[in-house]
């Protein structure tokens, strides 16, 4: 059966005709690239993006006029990519930024193979250096040489269409190579592209007809709900899947614990040496992590996505830049018991050596802290260029406010924080001062206790929470902790006050044998190298004002100021006597030495390569099959409401009625098929049109539809009602003719004919069964079957 004439075959375009193809494909292409955008920055990618899409449209265009082969628009495409991309995508191997040079041929050819693995390894924005941009340039002039290419050469409208897929491949591989957050969601920019590409291709093939805008309206409406609102709805809040995070996935040390709240741990190592530090300026201080986000629970780093968050850790080559200045060392250190993935720095690096295991470094420049992402090991060892800064005084620094560096707010602080800030530094002038009182307020009234019970320490709880950090600073009895709690609470404290502030934990040499006198020995190897124990960890808080950086402050009392020197000093003056609280019974449960409050440090055991494999498959899985559905949406509303229709008619009570149903169905599936019969056709005069037309190729077919005409004029004009099984037969018989008749079609014309909303579209009186219904009727016509409620 054939549903409906062949198309002409569009031949030549015309000028205009042309033009407005290109604009089109140049304009959702142009959608399509804006991944690229932040992955690049928009000022080092733009020049490339622009240039390739003009050089693609260009050579296709020249050869659509010129008549030139396929392999002469690909010649001239590479002639024009190695004289002009040079310019745009490796300005420093040329002369005067435009003349290409051998440099400039052999770094745009290991480009086409090299740069996409680094683009989508380093972290974004990459910038220009290099030939990076050479992915940006050949993704831009394939896709826009592809495009004009089919549109203008192809001379079958059909096949000419199929330029409409180009800017969607462009968009998977912007979104490929792009971040997390692209400046149009991809979703966004999918429905967008699918609103101008289709009414183009129907356009440019001729079958957009005035009568279809309401339908291909609805059709774009159920596509754009589906993607926009269900599409959250199906994957919830996770996250999109990023390739370049997958390949190379960036460290994220909120996977771990906060290594503060292992402050406690480190000090009970006592004199286990964690590693040893050779080249160490005199009085610098070792850096292990810094902290600027508190939540209530614990000082943590922040991955916020800024250049200044203390989480944003990336991948470094060779040289580190630094604007920092002061003094310049080497310093090597060798791990000894020390475990994690943090990795002792000093001062603000430059450089790093570290061997075989230089893949696994992360680097943050805000804070000057450094990962391993596979871990340190004992007998590691690694050199590292730094620069230590002087530290200004108060003097120097002066009235400088505060730096305009962005941090997270804290969540979950108590309220005696703020009450305690405002009343220490109530007095103090210049942001300075109000930080240099706090330290100094902290330091003098506080005292001093790691709460090791077992080796003489005054009882004091680990941890910084909320509730440990409100009994330090409100409770009714002494102030007494250690550097996690001083620092902690320092850090809340100038927060509160309008300071940017953080916390960093990190080592003072000898500082955990310092005498009475304040004097420190550092322990030594025989190699003079430095050796750093668990008992030398110290907090402190870092302020940072402007034009002089970040400055350190030591909150912490000495550990010679504790409550039992304290007790000592007190005078002997009589006191009155008070009723004493009973004993304490033998079996009481002392407070734990570590906070209960603050999540495990231990180590959880990290998923196996295969789980997280896995779990990756299934995400991707998961959002293609969503992607598919979303896609499928309008497809499937059509499906199912012809499915309900043909349920209700099989359903229908009088059995008369469900036989004319049958035909109804059958006349629907021609319909649908694009031969609907004449409007005042009966049914015999339907089947006897279409049985015509399928004469010669399937005479069995037609047979059938005769059969079936005859055997529903039988049943609603004849005498008595068919009996259950005639009908269920009847229906059966429907089933297999109206397959046949679709087996008849091409597979193109089966899927359209499955989607066709034309039997939906229905008119006053049914074609093919309304015929006979007007006719005279036999002891009948009173019974002529109405139509079924819900086909109204």
């Amino acid at each position: 059966m054939s549903p409906t004439p062949a198309r002409r075959a569009v031949g030549v375009r015309t000028p205009s005709a042309a033009l407005a193809d290109l604009l089109v494909l140049l304009a959702t292409l142009a959608l399509a690239l804006t991944p690229l955008l932040p992955a690049y920055g928009t000022g080092a990618v733009l020049p490339a993006l622009v240039g390739g899409l003009v050089l693609g449209t260009g050579a296709a265009l020249l050869g659509a006029v010129r008549r030139w082969s396929a392999l002469t628009v690909v010649a001239a495409l590479l002639a024009g990519y190695f004289l002009l991309g040079g310019a745009l995508a490796a300005p420093t191997t040329t002369v005067a930024g435009v003349v290409p040079t051998p440099a400039t041929v052999t770094a745009l050819a290991r480009g086409l193979v090299s740069t996409w693995a680094q683009v989508v390894t380093l972290q974004p924005p990459v910038g220009a250096s290099g030939t990076l941009l050479v992915a940006a340039l050949v993704v831009a002039l394939v896709g826009s040489a592809a495009s004009a290419a089919l549109t203008l050469r192809v001379r079958r409208a059909g096949a000419a269409t199929t330029a409409a897929l180009v800017p969607p491949v462009v968009l998977v591989a912007s979104v490929v190579l792009g971040t997390r957050t692209p400046p149009v969601p991809p979703v966004l920019a999918g429905v967008l592209m699918t609103l101008v590409l289709l009414p183009w291709a129907a356009a440019r093939t001729g079958t957009f007809r005035p009568r279809r805008v309401l339908a291909t309206g609805l059709m774009a409406a159920v596509v754009a709900a589906g993607g926009l609102v269900g599409g959250p709805l199906v994957t919830g809040s996770t996250p999109r899947f990023v390739v370049r995070d997958e390949i190379t996935p960036p460290f994220d040390p909120r996977d771990y614990p906060s290594p503060l709240a292992a402050f406690r741990r480190m000090v009970k190592q006592d004199e286990t040496v964690l590693f040893t530090v050779d080249g160490l300026p005199a009085d610098a201080r070792v850096r292990l992590a810094t902290f600027d986000r508190y939540d209530g629970v614990v000082w943590n780093v922040a991955g916020d996505g800024s250049a200044q968050a203390s989480g944003e850790f990336r991948r470094v080559g060779d040289v580190v830049e630094t604007s920092v200045t002061g003094e310049r060392a080497t310093v090597r250190v060798t791990i000894e018991a020390l475990r994690g993935v943090w990795l002792p720095t000093v001062g603000q690096a430059t450089a790093f050596d570290l061997g075989a295991d230089a893949a696994d470094l992360r680097y943050n420049d805000a804070t000057g802290g450094a990962v391993l992402t596979s871990g340190v090991q004992q007998g590691q060892t690694y050199a590292v260029d730094v620069v230590v800064p002087t530290t200004p005084d108060d003097e120097t620094i002066g009235a400088a406010p505060g730096a305009p560096v962005v941090q997270p707010p804290p969540t979950g602080v108590p309220q005696s924080v703020a009450v305690t800030a405002a009343d220490v530094a109530r007095d103090a002038g210049t942001p300075v001062q109000v930080a240099r009182t706090l330290e100094t307020w902290l330091a003098t009234e506080g005292f001093f206790s790691h709460g090791l019970t077992d080796a003489g320490d005054h009882p004091s709880l680990a941890g910084h929470g909320a509730a440990r950090l409100a009994a330090l600073l409100g409770g009714s009895s002494i102030m007494v902790g250690d550097g996690e709690q001083y620092a902690a609470a320092m850090a809340l404290m100038a927060r509160q006050m309008g300071l940017p502030a953080r916390v960093v934990l990190g080592f003072v040499p000898g500082a955990g044998d310092a005498g009475d006198a304040g004097e420190v020995t550092v322990p030594t190897t025989e190699d003079g190298a430095v050796q750093i124990r668990g008992k030398d960890v110290q907090a402190w808080v870092e302020v940072a004002f402007a034009g002089h950086g970040w400055v350190a402050f030591d909150p912490t009392p000495p550990s010679s100021q504790t409550p039992e020197e304290e007790e000592e000093n007190t005078p002997s003056d009589p006191q009155p006597q008070v009723v004493q609280p009973p004993d304490l019974p033998e079996d009481r449960v002392d407070p734990p030495e570590d906070d209960t409050e603050q999540p495990q440090t231990e180590d959880e055991e990290r998923e196996s390569a295969v789980a997280r494999w896995l779990r990756l498959v299934l995400t991707a899985t998961g959002i293609g099959l969503a992607g598919l559905l979303v896609l499928l949406s309008p497809l499937l509303v059509v499906v199912a409401l012809k499915a309900r229709r043909r349920r209700r008619r099989r359903a229908l009570a009088d059995p008369v009625h469900r036989v004319a149903g049958g035909w109804d169905e059958v006349v629907d599936a021609a319909h649908d098929m694009g031969a609907p019969p004449p409007g005042s056709a009966t049914r015999q005069e339907a089947a006897g049109s279409w049985a015509g037309t399928l004469a010669a190729a399937h005479p069995a077919v037609a047979a059938r539809l005769r059969a079936l005409a005859a055997r529903a004029d039988r049943a609603v004009f004849g005498a008595g009602d068919p009996a259950p099984p005639e009908v269920d037969a009847y229906w059966s018989d429907v089933e297999a003719v109206v397959a046949e008749l679709r087996g008849t079609l091409s597979r193109r014309a089966r899927v359209r004919a499955l989607a066709s909303v034309a039997s939906l579209r229905r008119p006053s009186r049914r074609a093919g069964a309304s015929g006979p219904r007007s006719r005279p009727t036999r002891g009948r016509s009173a019974r002529r079957p109405p139509r079924p409620r819900g086909e109204r």
